[in-house]
């Protein structure tokens, strides 16, 4: 049939099944986050999803994103932060049933959900994994305030340890430069106030970001060459997810005695 161009929602769905367009697959990693109507996502996935067919997607999962203390993963792009309680509600409410779901190390830490139509002919029983997520999630304490509200003050805490890392560092007289220029690193730097007089510069891998800044703090972004150059004395690791990657790529600064500093979920320094 080709590509079909088109945000997906009931309208796009209707419109292929009248089409006799109908799938006995439906995936979608990282998009449920992303989606400003999840009724109006979830809804058209009932519509196009053959009788017997199967539904799978993957998600960040907020439980990790607490417990990790990821809060800089926390930006414009993401519409919703999931747990598979709210999902499965979610999921419920159009008629759908979740019988399984998959625990992920990406993202520091997603969900891969499968469902099916509640009237299949096709049923498959609720997996154990299911409910026992779901219990680790109330005992969380997700559909409680407090949770939150203990969220907040650990990242204020963060943000503070970070700056007086900072602070003290420069008082020192030491150079500190970045490494990535992912979304979640500006999240961190700008909640901060982080700008070009705590962080010289950042380096990335892709070209496309080299020769540009940072935006709110108008950091610079080069080549990861530029580090061999500077010779700083820390490396402040912003993509954390892919710190061992990093600091094994980038392991020629302990030539120079230089650490590197890993912000979340809490500041190490190494």
């Amino acid at each position: 049939m080709g590509t079909y161009f088109n945000f997906f929602g009931i309208e796009t769905a209707r419109k292929l099944s009248n089409e006799n367009i109908k799938a006995d697959l439906l995936l979608g990693n990282n998009v449920l986050a992303h989606v400003p109507n999840l009724h109006d996502f979830v809804g058209g996935l009932k519509i196009l999803l053959n009788l017997n067919g199967i539904i799978t997607l993957e998600f960040p999962h907020l439980l990790q994103l607490l417990e990790k203390n990821q809060f800089d993963t926390i930006y414009h792009e993401h519409f919703s932060y999931l747990s598979l309680i709210t999902v499965e509600k979610i999921f419920e409410h159009h008629g759908l049933y979740i019988f399984d779901v998959e625990e992920l190390p990406t993202h520091g830490g997603s969900l891969r959900v499968f469902a099916q139509h509640l009237n299949s002919g096709k049923v498959f029983g609720k997996n154990e994994r299911v409910t026992n997520l779901k219990d680790k999630e109330m005992k969380a304490g997700l559909n409680t305030i407090d949770t939150y509200s203990k969220f907040k003050r650990r990242v204020e805490e963060t943000k503070r340890n970070l700056l007086h890392f900072l602070i003290a560092a420069k008082f020192q007289g030491r150079s500190i430069v970045g490494y990535g220029a992912p979304a979640k690193g500006n999240t961190l730097l700008n909640y901060c106030g982080i700008r070009t007089d705590f962080l010289d510069y950042t380096v990335d891998l892709s070209p496309h970001k080299q020769g540009l800044y940072l935006p709110g703090t108008h950091i610079p972004i080069f080549h990861p060459d530029k580090i061999k150059e500077t010779k700083p004395d820390y490396l402040l690791v912003l993509p954390w997810n892919l710190k061992d990657e990093i600091m094994d790529q980038m392991k020629v600064v302990r030539e120079w005695d230089c650490k590197f500093v890993v912000p979340i979920p809490e500041i190490k320094i190494s």
